[in-house]
């Protein structure tokens, strides 16, 4: 999803930790607030082995955003774009049943489904000429290699590459996206 967002010439945000005084839903708020486009990944919310606690911290994000477009009818946030992404068709409406008359994007747990979901629906917003879903997917593929090869280069360990802040990854991903277009 990221490769996929930073390819087309956006910005990804996320709510990261930098600052262990803030609170983190202010964080949150704010780039809700001064986001155009907002991706929410419901995919999560079932626990992944026995004993685990759902995470709801996506759906609860999603409903923010979608109250604060629904209060904000003359201003620009009204118009802002939402994509609602899921693993499972359907899956969603046994915990958010609210959610039942949205347009949910299934990519079924596959990368490749989900760059091709991701390009479409910046495609629909943005501009209608961009790479195919295929080629993103292929210039994916050779990033992989790419970053692989650069951090060990730049002497990344596993517990590195385990740990690596998202805005380090993303970095990442321009610098090569930026030396493949040019």
């Amino acid at each position: 999803m990221l490769f996929t967002i930073v390819y087309l010439g956006l910005k990804p945000q996320m709510a990261q930790t930098i600052d262990s005084g803030a609170v983190r839903i202010e964080r949150i708020l704010l780039l809700i607030k001064n986001s155009k486009y907002s991706i929410h990944d419901l995919s999560r919310i079932v626990a992944s082995k026995a004993g685990e606690i759902a995470r709801f911290n996506m759906p609860f994000e999603l409903g923010l955003d979608i109250g604060i477009r629904a209060a904000s009818k003359r201003s620009r946030l009204s118009t802002k774009q939402n994509l609602i992404i899921e693993q499972v068709n359907f899956r969603y409406q046994k915990a958010i049943s609210d959610l039942a008359g949205n347009d949910i994007k299934v990519y079924g747990d596959s990368p490749e489904r989900l760059v091709l979901i991701i390009r479409n629906w910046f495609t629909t917003i943005l501009h209608p000429k961009q790479p195919s879903g295929s080629v993103i997917w292929e210039d994916y593929n050779e990033f992989q290699t790419y970053f692989k090869a650069v951090t060990t280069e730049e002497g990344y360990d596993e517990k590195d590459l385990a740990t690596l802040p998202i805005n380090e990854l993303i970095y990442f991903m321009s610098r090569w996206v930026k030396s493949i277009k040019r």
